[in-house]
């Protein structure tokens, strides 16, 4: 089971949280979790995420999703930051649905939380299979 916490610094008359709520509850049998897991997911706009990625990665630009591992809690797996408007502008470059957008970077910022990364090649096709596995379970198609 995974429990979520919304966070909304964005737009609060906007409701995100419907479709990455259900991706959760549909992709959490693919992660093979024995124990349930909490995670936070926080909604913000390219200037606040740019603050953050720049205080917690040294780059001065805004990103579109920001994940930070909770290492010392069996639980609380970790905090993933998500910019709506990168997310707007991605849906449109990328030619695929808001929703599409916001539920793969909500994935993509959960598989961090549990310790994937992709730093190296290996590494990386790991992460994209396990995103892919998550994603083909979801409603939300390119």
């Amino acid at each position: 089971m995974i429990k979520v916490n919304y966070i909304n610094q964005y737009d609060k008359n906007k409701k995100y949280r419907r479709a990455i709520t259900k991706m959760f509850k549909k992709g959490y049998r693919d992660l093979d979790l024995i124990e349930p897991i909490v995670v936070s997911v926080i909604f913000m706009d390219d200037d606040k995420i740019q603050e953050l990625n720049k205080t917690y990665r040294g780059l001065n630009k805004p990103t579109d999703v920001l994940s930070f591992e909770n290492t010392e809690d069996l639980y609380e797996i970790g905090d993933i930051f998500i910019s709506i408007d990168k997310v707007k502008e991605q849906a449109i470059d990328l030619k695929h649905s808001f929703k599409y957008e916001l539920v793969y970077l909500a994935v993509h910022g959960l598989l961090h939380c549990l310790g994937y990364d992709h730093v190296d090649d290996e590494d990386a096709k790991e992460m994209d299979k396990q995103q892919k596995l998550i994603m083909s379970n979801t409603k939300y198609t390119r």
